[in-house]
């Protein structure tokens, strides 16, 4: 009994090690209702090849608007403006031109720790859509660059390092 508890263990433990060294960037909540406010959680698994994470870059998804991102303790934040790709309504007859296009934390995440990103911001009303999040990742010397989006009928799981993919739903 008490081996095959031990090998039952150990098996559960070669799991988890397995999932954790093939962990992409991924978005916590991996869809949202179109036109909705959202908060994005990028969640980072591991460092690169055994180096510490020093910076994530998030790029932030066109028609994608009024983006805050939430600060880290111990980590700095830059916030990176500039032209829409396309201006988007502001509600009261105007149009938003420029906006936030990328988010940057600097800090530093173990490799054998674990830890989340966070913006939130409005979503294009553009239902059934996947928006994609490019996250890049850098380390010591390297980087993961989770920047990789599908083709038309190209499943995401088939590339390398694939965007964190948000799939857009009707509203109720």
């Amino acid at each position: 009994m008490k081996r095959s508890i031990a090998a039952l263990l150990g098996a559960a433990a070669l799991t988890l090690a397995a999932s954790a060294a093939s962990a992409h960037a991924t978005l916590e909540t991996s869809q949202a209702v179109a036109g909705s406010y959202y908060k994005a959680v990028v969640r980072v698994g591991h460092g690169c090849e055994g180096k510490p994470t020093l910076k994530l870059r998030l790029k932030i998804p066109d028609g994608v608007s009024g983006v805050k991102a939430m600060p880290k303790a111990g980590w700095t934040l830059d916030i990176v403006k500039g032209p829409l790709a396309k201006p988007l309504d502001d509600g009261h007859g105007g149009k938003i031109t420029e906006g936030v296009t990328e988010v940057i934390w600097t800090g530093t995440l173990l490799d054998a720790h674990y830890d989340e990103f966070v913006v939130r911001g409005k979503l294009p009303d553009a239902p059934n859509t996947v928006l994609w999040w490019p996250v890049v990742q850098e380390c010591d010397g390297a980087a993961h660059r989770w920047i990789e989006i599908p083709a038309a009928g190209q499943s995401a799981d088939s590339l390398k390092e694939p965007a964190p993919g948000l799939k857009l739903t009707p509203k109720p």
